[in-house]
């Protein structure tokens, strides 16, 4: 609709489609959608905004989609024709998803490192890294979602030693004295467990066992956090490991030499990345001749950029604030195009249960596991929640809140909404599969046209929350149209009135679009409640 709207006005006054703005009049009594454009076209042929405002809306006063065109003080107010209403109603409902582009764009998100379960902070990232591909793709860019497993390095050293003494210690039954940098909880209990299963209880008498222990250890935590993933409904097309990517660690710095971006100081390789806005130069290989952990990601990024893809998207915690200009650097020294690597940051998450402090996960005691939260509250309240507030924000949220069966839950109340229309529908006798074929003219009174336009917003919202990168505007949307129903409900007939036909039309779409959006949010609309 939004579109359709936007290429008139393009095409008449000969501007850029991107460049148009429309936007929904605060009172409403003004029009559906209003436009500055009379402001742009103001400053290009030099003549008075509210002349050119009224000279739009007399040219587009003829057109067919418009009931009514006004210019005022420089805005054009439009108000919507039923019958176009029903023509943008009926492309919507037979859109699956939108036209393929040409565009394909590759999404990194969560890379936890396999040491352990997930937990909330991995959540918040998993599930918009997982709804910005679904958005993505509906909107018919070609998505490739991945995961980059940090399987090398002193980590992976640690979870071995970790699971080596806890086998000593619960399974050998000695005494042994934990480093401060070795993993603790129940988790590494139940893996020296598997591990004694697999190998038997000798694997923990000889400290050569370590590195077999670590990636056993690796591969069940990597096992884990599929399920984990897996259970709020998200999968990756790729897993790349860290540590096959140092096969390619020669070819990637006889790169970085070439282009005379690193440099050799205190026995250590140094990247010049103070040379392209860091803060300071980072170092690449230790003394000891082995590479960083930037090193890796290095390595990672001249992988993904190999593969050509239009755009490259991370998704990480905001901790890595600081690290976003020297991957940036290596990614320009490499030869390649920086600008097309887009980072974005998720921010921490604190959860409540009744006004308290949530209890830390019995497997890992210092951070709250995801499985605990979405056995605690389900899924769909997990992936709403954790989308309800831009991803750069904190979020605080008391999981309480999530599991009344009332109007305070939001979910709760979209779905109730999708779930009145149905019932009505049955109370009717209509199918509503046959009514999205209806040809039947609208015959709208005022509120329900109104209704009828919230509804079809629901594209424009889905385009503008990808290109922002905000998905919590699809929440802010299904809630909002989830009130204009029930606010509409409860002041008019339905059923056995005049316009019973025409008023079911419009509840169809409604619920088309509250079940489209939650879809593309991951959740399936409930039809009964």
């Amino acid at each position: 609709m939004y579109s359709h709207i936007k290429s008139l006005l393009a095409r008449l006054y000969s501007v850029d489609f991107s460049s148009i703005v429309l936007e929904k009049p605060k009172n409403k009594d003004l029009g559906h959608i209003a436009t500055p454009l009379a402001f742009s076209l103001a400053k290009i042929k030099r003549a008075n905004p509210h002349a050119i405002a009224q000279e739009i809306a007399t040219n587009l006063a003829q057109y067919s989609e418009f009931d009514k065109v006004e210019a005022l003080n420089g805005f054009v107010n439009f108000t919507l024709a039923a019958p176009f209403l029903q023509e943008m109603s009926h492309n919507l409902i037979k859109k699956h998803k939108n036209a393929q582009k040409d565009e394909s764009i590759l999404i990194e998100f969560v890379s936890a490192n396999p040491t352990g379960p997930l937990h909330i902070g991995h959540t918040r990232g998993a599930v918009y890294g997982d709804v910005l591909a679904r958005v993505g793709e509906f909107l018919g860019y070609k998505i490739c979602r991945e995961y980059y497993i940090n399987d090398a390095g002193a980590q992976i050293n640690n979870l071995g030693l970790s699971i080596f003494l806890s086998g000593q210690e619960h399974i050998l039954k000695q005494a042994v004295s934990y480093p401060k940098d070795c993993y603790r909880g129940e988790y590494i209990i139940d893996i020296a467990l598997m591990c004694e299963k697999h190998f038997g209880k000798d694997i923990f008498k000889h400290t050569d066992s370590i590195s077999k222990l670590a990636e056993f250890g690796k591969n069940a935590m990597l096992q884990e956090i599929k399920d984990n993933l897996a259970q709020v409904g998200i999968e990756f097309d790729n897993f790349v490991s860290e540590k096959a990517m140092y096969e390619h660690w020669q070819d990637t710095l006889n790169a970085l030499e070439s282009s005379k971006s690193v440099y050799e100081k205190d026995n250590k390789i140094w990247l010049a990345s103070s040379r392209y806005g860091d803060e300071k130069d980072r170092v690449i290989v230790r003394e000891s001749g082995e590479p960083t952990y930037l090193a890796g990601d290095i390595i990672y990024h001249a992988y993904k950029f190999k593969r050509h893809f239009n755009h490259y998207i991370n998704i990480w915690g905001a901790d890595h604030h600081g690290y976003m200009q020297r991957v940036r650097a290596a990614i320009h020294f490499l030869g390649y195009d920086e600008t097309k690597l887009e980072i974005l940051l998720s921010q921490m998450v604190s959860l409540l249960r009744g006004g308290q402090p949530y209890k830390m996960g019995k497997r890992t005691g210092n951070f709250i596991l995801m499985k605990d939260v979405v056995d605690d509250i389900g899924a769909d309240a997990v992936r709403f929640i954790f989308l309800s507030k831009k991803a750069d924000t904190h979020l605080e949220f008391d999981v309480n809140e999530l599991k009344k069966q009332d109007v305070s839950n939001p979910i709760y109340y979209i779905n109730y909404a999708n779930a009145r229309i149905h019932t009505i529908f049955d109370k009717a006798g209509v199918n509503m599969q046959d009514m999205q074929h209806s040809t039947i003219p609208l015959e709208l009174p005022l509120e329900a046209k109104a209704l009828l336009f919230e509804a079809l917003c629901v594209e424009h919202i889905i385009e503008s929350a990808f290109r922002d990168r905000e998905m919590q505007k699809i929440c802010d949307y299904l809630k909002h149209l989830a009130a204009c129903l029930h606010s509409f409900y409860n002041a008019h007939k339905i059923l056995q009135s005049p316009h019973e036909k025409s008023l079911l039309y419009v509840l169809m779409v409604v619920s088309h679009s509250l079940t489209l959006g939650l879809a593309l949010l991951g959740i399936k609309a409930k039809t009964k409640m």
